[in-house]
């Protein structure tokens, strides 16, 4: 009798396994090498098996895994003086999720109204947004089939197109009830779709002349992968709320929701708390990832590797019918096309490359932040035939 499978169905899995990695390449059980462009979503900061975070991981589970955060945690308060001073915000909380910072960052937004004497607080999300899976995440989320089944989802959102400031203001004109705006800086799973510099400063003036918060998710694009520690940065701005999480420990679970101003202090002890986050590991792992970022030059890298990796790939795919445009910043970079492409996943596994697609017609790479000019040549020379013979065997939708 075959063995029946004890996991529940909730991924469609490729069918390839990896048993290690090394730098930006993963091997699989039967020894082949792949290309790592995708660092596990947006994860693996420092690839794999980085001998630095090898060695404070080691060290660190042998010291202390985990005790509570009924005690004081001294690496939680040393990791949160970082992100105090890369993003010139005041206080963080810990948790260990990008899902948890955003159900965390909601919460703020929520309390943060009633203290205003809000009863029913509203907050302004976006179409094709992602923040989450938990019922109060997918509903602020602009995904349908996210959303499908979980019905009837949390009320208090308020739904607008990105880089609509009309949109923006008409909302804010008619809804006395917005307490604040909660957008990603650069959309993940909805395309790789940017805010635009000019709109993200659009959006912190109107918050500042409204009171109302501006809540900024970085869980995929933060952590210095557009080249900047985070990528409303682009833009001059700050927000007063920022989630974080992925890449912000090199694959140790985490997440972190780092505030200012009147969100740094909604908060008050017994309004939220988690059971693993802040643990001494993750807060190791943190601290070990940032250090060697800085000391790495990697955001530097991250610019120069994403603009070679942007500039080549539209250089080389302009004209190729059913190829619509390279968009994103630094190593977060999005390939459009003009119909759906999820099998090119499973040729470039063929072909020795990690990648994804996400909004059904974009090839995402999420390269770790290590990359030589070497992977980013043969990332290039491997993508750039395979997209246009796929594009090549494939009809162009009709008009």
């Amino acid at each position: 009798m075959a063995a029946t499978q004890p996991l529940m169905n909730t991924y469609g899995r490729l069918p390839v396994a990896f048993t290690h990695g090394d730098g930006p390449w993963l091997y699989d059980t039967d020894g082949k090498r792949y290309l790592d462009c995708l660092a596990g979503i947006a994860v693996n900061t420092l690839g794999h098996n980085h001998p630095k975070l090898v060695a404070a991981l080691r060290e660190q589970v042998a010291r202390l895994i985990h005790s509570s955060n009924l005690f004081e945690v001294p690496l939680q308060t040393q990791l949160g003086q970082r992100l105090v001073d890369l993003s010139g915000m005041t206080n963080v909380f810990f948790c260990n999720s990008g899902l948890e910072a955003n159900e965390a960052a909601i919460k703020i937004a929520r309390k943060f109204g009633h203290q205003r004497g809000i009863d029913r607080p509203e907050i302004i999300v976006y179409d094709k947004a992602f923040h989450g899976r938990s019922i109060a995440t997918l509903s602020a989320t602009g995904n349908d089939k996210v959303q499908k089944g979980f019905e009837p989802l949390v009320e208090g959102f308020v739904r607008v197109p990105l880089n609509d400031g009309a949109a923006l203001r008409r909302i804010a004109a008619e809804r006395p009830n917005v307490v604040a705006v909660f957008l990603e800086a650069i959309q993940g799973e909805g395309g790789i779709q940017p805010a635009r510099v000019d709109y993200l400063r659009e959006v912190r003036q109107l918050c500042d002349e409204r009171g109302w918060l501006l809540m900024i998710d970085e869980v995929q694009c933060g952590t210095g992968r557009t080249g900047k520690w985070f990528a409303h940065q682009w833009a001059g701005i700050r927000p007063d709320v920022m989630p974080l999480a992925k890449g912000l420990a090199s694959g140790v679970p985490i997440g972190a929701v780092v505030a200012q101003g009147a969100a740094a202090e909604v908060f008050q002890p017994g309004n939220h708390g988690t059971t693993f986050g802040g643990n001494p590991l993750a807060m190791r792992a943190g601290l070990v990832t940032l250090a060697t970022m800085e000391e790495d030059g990697l955001l530097d890298n991250a610019a120069k590797q994403g603009e070679r990796i942007s500039s080549e790939l539209s250089r080389q795919l302009a004209g190729t019918p059913g190829f619509v445009e390279v968009r994103g910043q630094g190593l977060m970079i999005g390939i459009q096309l003009d119909r759906p492409c999820g099998a090119i996943v499973q040729r470039a596994l063929d072909a020795g490359l990690v990648l994804n697609v996400t909004a059904d017609s974009v090839v995402r790479l999420l390269p770790p932040l290590i990359y030589s000019d070497e992977h980013s040549e043969h990332l290039i020379a491997k993508l750039v035939p395979l997209v246009r013979d796929f594009l090549a065997q494939r009809e162009a939708p009709s008009a």
